[in-house]
């Protein structure tokens, strides 16, 4: 592929379609966490942006290197994802229902390390896409990443929007509704991986 305005579109309609994930999951978030601050907001997508970002690279250099090993890894991404958003989720759902309404007031605010982790298993499923752009240079492998990070961040700022509007009327019940979020973003992306692979 040639540097055109085709590229550029293609590379937008590729990033909305694997944010749609980190979308879900930023709702999530900001319905547990209703009073978050901007400079956070941009934090929190700018994680999922960072991983959009680095999956497809990565899996372009898997296609040009260890392509072997990548496919049999691949197999593995379904249950990876599965695992860590059904882990994340029920922590959710777990402390819902296990803390005092004093501890829920005061609850502590999402951690890095779960940050990292939904990243990870919202767009593990991007390493693919180093096999949609394996024709590509380098440069132009990077530069469909850099719009996938982008279009990514934009559309979780929207999610973490949403969130936190929804987050503020529903108060308590919010952590419960997106640990199950997470929980069934989980599981599509099993039956997607496994199934209609």
């Amino acid at each position: 592929m040639n540097w055109s305005f085709v590229f550029f579109i293609n590379s937008i309609l590729l990033g909305v379609g694997l944010a749609m994930d980190a979308f879900s999951v930023s709702i999530a978030n900001a319905l547990s966490e209703s009073q978050m601050k901007k400079a956070r907001m941009c934090f929190i997508a700018g994680i999922y942006a960072f991983f959009q970002f680095a999956m497809p690279m990565i899996g372009w250099i898997c296609v040009h290197t260890i392509v072997g090993y990548f496919e049999k890894f691949e197999l593995f991404v379904p249950w990876i994802a599965l695992i860590l958003l059904l882990y994340i989720g029920g922590k959710m759902i777990w402390e819902a229902f296990h803390e005092s309404k004093d501890e829920t007031e005061e609850r502590v605010a999402l951690t890095f390390a779960t940050l990292i982790l939904q990243g990870i298993a919202t767009s593990i499923d991007a390493l693919s896409v180093g096999f949609t752009i394996a024709d590509y240079g380098f440069l132009m492998a990077l530069a469909a990443s850099l719009i996938i990070a982008a279009v990514t961040f934009v559309i979780c700022m929207i999610g973490l929007l949403i969130g936190k509007t929804a987050g503020q009327h529903l108060s308590s019940k919010a952590t419960i509704l997106g640990g199950i979020i997470l929980i069934g973003i989980g599981i599509e992306i099993f039956v997607k991986g496994i199934f209609f692979a």
